[in-house]
């Protein structure tokens, strides 16, 4: 159901790594859960680099519960030993409930307190069997009954992330204003309270991990087809976008990913 390497530089550097979609109890809330473990030999180290989606997480580890806000660029982590992590990719609806200000967590991440929710899914992902599908479970139902009743202006926020980050999302802000029935002001506002970034970015970002897929996934394109098809200004623009947030150009990306 879902490409579980976009947004991921380096696939082939993945440990076991699962996306699933949400239970019923959380569709309002989850757009996917995603869920990485692994079990490394001692010296070994795995660097993980990712384009994050333009959305906050909130994940469970061993050591605790992190709410995770949107990032403005490439991140990165090593893992080494064992270990594991289960995250919900939120939509408005729960980003409503646990924080009313995205943007002050932008490019970082809070501890949150939920001893109840982090021990129960610490014992289920000790479970040896159906531990993801229990320790999503967990998650949905945990989400679900801190989300109660969803107001009206939230509902509406919800229908955003399909608009600017989905699959043939708007292209600029004006487009996806329109799409959403709101001024271009307020989905400003909508924006930055359940995300933190500004329309332009968040579409910038899904446009770039877009162009990241495709110049790993199709070394027989041109990096100025890429660019054309998904609606840069040229290959320099292209390659400017690369260079701000990755930190290199799409041809070194290519090379390195080959």
């Amino acid at each position: 159901m879902f490409d579980h390497s976009r947004g991921v530089l380096f696939p082939s550097r993945l440990p076991a790594f699962h996306r699933f979609a949400p239970p019923q109890a959380a569709e309002e809330l989850v757009q996917w859960f995603w869920l990485p473990e692994w079990n490394l030999e001692p010296g070994v180290v795995s660097r993980q680099t990712v384009v994050s989606y333009p959305a906050l997480n909130l994940v469970i580890e061993p050591r605790g519960v992190s709410l995770v806000g949107a990032t403005t660029r490439m991140s990165e982590r090593t893992l080494q030993g064992s270990g594991w992590a289960v995250g919900a990719l939120l939509r408005p609806a729960a980003v409503h409930t646990l924080t009313s200000d995205a943007s002050s967590l932008v490019d970082t991440e809070q501890s949150f307190r939920a001893p109840d929710l982090h021990a129960q899914v610490v014992a289920a992902m000790g479970s040896a069997s159906d531990r993801h599908e229990k320790a999503v479970d967990i998650f949905a139902r945990w989400l679900n009954t801190r989300a109660g009743s969803i107001p009206s202006v939230v509902q509406h926020a919800n229908t955003m992330p399909k608009v600017l980050i989905g699959e043939g999302g708007a292209n600029t802000p004006a487009e996806a204003a329109v799409r959403l029935a709101v001024s271009l002001r307020t989905l400003q506002r909508m924006t930055h309270r359940y995300i933190g970034l500004p329309p332009a970015a968040i579409i910038r970002r899904r446009r770039l991990q877009d162009a990241a897929h495709v110049v790993r996934e199709q070394p027989s394109v041109s990096l100025a087809t890429i660019a054309a098809e998904l609606g840069y200004t040229d290959h320099a623009h292209l390659t400017g976008d690369f260079r701000s947030v990755l930190g290199f150009t799409p041809s070194d990306y290519r090379t390195e990913s080959s």
